[in-house]
């Protein structure tokens, strides 16, 4: 069943209430917005549909997303070789830590891309 959200900019149509519910969440559609579901004649906030509310409230919340130990434990890696270095350890410890300071920094780049927009 389609979906029309009525909008300060415009109007927008969803093919299904389950694409409707991820625009809400990614807050294409904010909770002000009015939605009429096809063939109805009322038009209602979408703050008003349990399936929306649920849909936002289950949302991972920001403290979630934060990515901050990950990102420290990279910088302490780091500041490790770097410490190495200046100490002569040798270069094969030194390696071993940029091998797993790339993966740790690379973990946070394909997290980055694939989680969605905050809200």
């Amino acid at each position: 069943m389609r979906y029309r959200v009525r909008t300060p900019e415009g109007e927008l149509d969803y093919a299904s209430l389950g694409d409707l519910e991820q625009a809400y969440v990614q807050g294409l559609v904010e909770p002000h917005d009015e939605v009429l579901e096809e063939g109805g004649s009322l038009w209602r906030k979408a703050e008003s549909l349990p399936v929306l509310v649920r849909a936002r409230s289950s949302a991972p919340k920001p403290w979630a997303r934060s990515q901050a130990l990950t990102v420290s434990l990279g910088v302490l890696l780091s500041a490790v070789a770097l410490v190495l270095l200046w100490r002569g350890a040798g270069l094969l410890p030194v390696l071993a830590i940029a091998l797993i300071v790339g993966a740790v920094l690379m973990r946070v780049t394909l997290k980055a891309f694939r989680r969605p927009p905050p809200l």
